[in-house]
């Protein structure tokens, strides 16, 4: 299988939607999955941040991913996330989600144990014989470890290995990886705010948080830039601009959950240690949402 994948556009890391008795809203997550579908997003990523994967169990797990493989079946691309700082259990996740069905997988760099470099290499390459398409995703913030882009270059080797979703923050090192991976491998942003940006230093996209309320919008200011209609795209990010920076008042994904829940999509509640907004926050929140409803 390898990583004979395109990864081109907008994905949408998806939020998992509870009911008010904190289960899986499996009805509810289907719906989602339509919505983005018929509003142009290229491809979910389920069970990933955003869809706080985290707080989920093995089995809310799983379910998660075959409800986003069958009914995206045919419209759109499925990115399983199957990240783990446990190198086996990423390997488990990852076996699963070849089983049922996904397009690929996006494996985060392992969180709490702070590798070095050849650990991160190594944890890649072990995840790798499963043999799926593999996007990896370096956001030192969330993990407390930065995959510097000589390493990015090493897993271009690894035939799986099909894109990196960059969440530094740092374009120079973004733009670096680029320099060193194009052609052989896609380079995705992992912040909205910064996807004009990256697609500017060779980027094809992004895995999108704000795509969950703004598909639309979002998927229409990625596939401008690619086809060359630069100033159109660049209208289209300073408008989404002051939403990309609103939806992380929070930790993700409180903020977005918050609007999609005003929206009357499926989201519900975020499961502890996370924590609802005050109302502050969410006055300040909806002062900027209200201007893009």
């Amino acid at each position: 299988m390898g990583g004979k994948i395109e990864f081109r556009g907008c994905y949408v890391a998806v939020v998992t939607p509870f009911k008010g008795d904190g289960s899986l809203d499996e009805a509810g997550l289907r719906a989602n999955i339509d919505f983005l579908a018929a509003n142009g997003v290229a491809g979910v990523v389920p069970c990933g941040t955003t869809g706080e994967s985290a707080t989920l169990s093995w089995d809310e797990h799983k379910r998660v991913i075959e409800i986003a493989i069958e009914q995206a079946a045919g419209r759109i691309q499925v990115v399983a996330g199957a990240g783990s700082n446990n190198t086996a259990e990423a390997i488990e996740a990852s076996k699963f989600a070849k089983k049922a069905g996904a397009d690929a997988i996006m494996t985060i760099t392992p969180y709490y144990n702070k590798p070095s470099q050849e650990g991160l290499y190594r944890h890649f390459k072990a995840i790798a014989e499963v043999d799926i398409p593999m996007l990896v995703y370096n956001v030192p913030g969330r993990t407390g470890v930065n995959m510097l882009p000589e390493t990015v270059e090493r897993l271009c080797d690894i035939p799986q290995v099909a894109a990196v979703k960059e969440a530094s923050g740092n374009i120079t090192q973004i733009s670096d990886i680029h320099r060193r991976v194009a052609g052989r491998i896609t380079v995705l942003s992992g912040d909205d705010g910064m996807t004009l940006p990256v697609m500017a230093c060779g980027g094809a996209g992004i895995v999108s948080v704000i795509g969950n309320i703004v598909p639309a919008k979002m998927s229409r200011m990625v596939d401008l830039y690619l086809k060359g209609d630069h100033a159109g795209a660049l209208k289209l990010h300073e408008e989404l601009l002051p939403l990309s920076q609103i939806v992380f008042i929070d930790t993700n994904p409180v903020p977005v959950k918050a609007c999609m829940n005003e929206m009357g999509l499926a989201a519900g509640p975020v499961r502890l240690p996370l924590a609802p907004l005050s109302d502050a926050t969410m006055d300040k929140l909806m002062a900027v949402w209200k201007t893009y409803r």
